[in-house]
């Protein structure tokens, strides 16, 4: 798989541009701040309907503008295929595959797969579970885009149940006396039925990742240590089919309702798992350097590709400004890990910092324009 046209219209920096690409490396080269990120922050958009930038749509409309549109042309098996996304903040994103209307955005996921690796993915290591949580989660979407509907119908019901438990808190704290909660038996199966489904997708995809990681930070890192990730649920079972974890969710939420109900916010699910990662024994958080936690955030994106692949869709792999933050031993391993990629798309300030294995199709990026040659 691999992108052959990207088109964007008022998507962050740029008014329009139009960038032809080809299969193999492609190295886009310009200063910090002109919009290389840009690009391929719209590739992932493309990808996973979200930006590894932001958490908002806002920011991608560019400043005086209502929308922003991408459009990208994707070539599988000698077929290519055109998506579009039209982004409008405060209303619901419109999609189009192959010039047809989607019936849902999510309905593109699949046609694009990509990995991208950015500075931003250092907090997969050091920062709070919910960024790891999100990383399994568009994984899982990347294998099997059904998933995209088990994770919106667990984020729906999860949302509708907050909200009961906080009304009724807030109601006991305004009256002296509990809300109407009798409908929170119904959510609790909703939410034990959606739940199970995702905490089963997560464990069996933290199963097929683990030696991925494993051989990933060995490769990156020269041998120095062992990499291992490990699902870590609050409800801690070993069970793994998900009408059995359906049963252990279910028992969980009847005996947390107490403190859930004084606390107004639902305690058991799988939006407060985790995914530890560890070196030999240590976990990486608050022990590794900063060589070490790079080269993991690095190693778990490298997985995820290498995982991918492995199921029959090479995806397109994105490096933004990465060599820039590794010495040159790390810069050569990387790029004799991934010069074989259908396509490897590497942002740089600096030529010099991508090996020459990875200088592939060249293209200068400047304010609001990009010009290969």
């Amino acid at each position: 798989m691999y992108v052959r046209r990207l088109e964007l219209v008022d998507f962050r920096s740029y008014p329009r541009v139009v960038v032809e690409f080809e299969p193999g490396p492609g190295v886009f080269v310009g200063s910090n701040g002109v919009g290389k990120t840009n690009l391929v922050e719209a590739l992932g958009y493309v990808a996973t309907l979200s930006s590894h930038r932001v958490s908002t749509d806002a920011p991608l409309v560019r400043i005086g503008a209502q929308r922003a549109v991408v459009r990208c042309a994707v070539v599988h098996e000698g077929r290519e295929l055109l998506v579009e996304l039209q982004i409008e903040p405060g209303k619901a994103n419109k999609a189009r595959l192959g010039r047809a209307p989607t019936t849902r955005p999510r309905d593109i996921l699949g046609a694009l797969r990509l990995v991208l690796f950015a500075p931003e993915d250092l907090s997969l290591v050091r920062g709070e579970p919910e960024g790891r949580r999100r990383f399994l989660d568009d994984l899982l979407v990347a294998r099997q885009p059904r998933f995209a509907a088990v994770r919106s119908d667990y984020e729906r019901v999860l949302k509708q149940r907050n909200a009961l438990l906080r009304t009724a808190y807030l109601t006991r704290r305004v009256k002296g006396s509990g809300g109407d909660l009798s409908t929170l038996d119904v959510w609790d199966a909703h939410l034990a039925e959606h739940g199970s489904r995702l905490w089963a997708a997560r464990l069996e995809l933290t199963a097929a990742l683990a030696p991925h990681v494993e051989r990933a930070y060995d490769a990156v890192a020269a041998g120095k240590g062992t990499a291992r990730v490990r699902y870590h649920s609050r409800n801690e079972t070993t069970e793994t089919a998900p009408q059995e974890l359906e049963k252990v969710l279910a028992e969980a939420l009847k005996n947390g309702r107490p403190q859930e109900v004084e606390r107004g916010v639902t305690l058991a699910g799988p939006h407060r798992d985790d995914l530890s990662l560890l070196l030999g024994e240590m976990p990486v958080k608050g022990y590794a350097s900063h060589g070490e936690s790079w080269s993991f955030a690095l190693a778990m994106k490298l997985a995820a590709y290498e995982l991918l692949r492995a199921e029959g869709i090479e995806p397109v792999l994105v490096l933004d400004d990465v060599f820039a933050e590794l010495d040159a031993g790390r810069r050569e391993r990387l790029a004799d890990l991934v010069g074989g990629a259908e396509q490897v798309l590497v942002t740089c300030a600096v030529d010099a910092d991508v090996p020459a294995r990875l200088r592939g199709a060249r293209y200068a990026v400047r304010e609001g324009e990009v010009e290969h040659g």
